[in-house]
């Protein structure tokens, strides 16, 4: 799983997201966000820090998930990570 992490980490950085950022809590948000919901594609809203919004796009299937975009609204900007590319 720290590969996972570490993985997740590096997308959201090279988006230049200017703040501290864990995978691993990333990860447990979407783990969250998506209990309990059906097959599908989501958008779902995080609110991550007192002044962030994570934006997750995320495809879910019976056993799995498939974050497509992150997109982070901060009041530093807008940045977006594409996990498909």
């Amino acid at each position: 799983m720290e590969e996972l992490y570490k993985a997740i980490e590096e997308k959201i950085k090279a988006s230049g997201y200017p703040r501290k950022i864990s995978g691993e809590e990333v990860y447990d948000d979407i783990c969250d966000q998506i209990d309990g919901k059906e097959n599908g594609s989501y958008v779902l809203l995080s609110k991550f820090d007192d002044d962030v919004i994570f934006e997750y796009h995320i495809t879910i299937m019976d056993s799995e998930f498939n974050l497509g975009i992150l997109t982070m609204r901060t009041s530093e900007g807008v940045f977006e990570a594409n996990f498909d590319e």
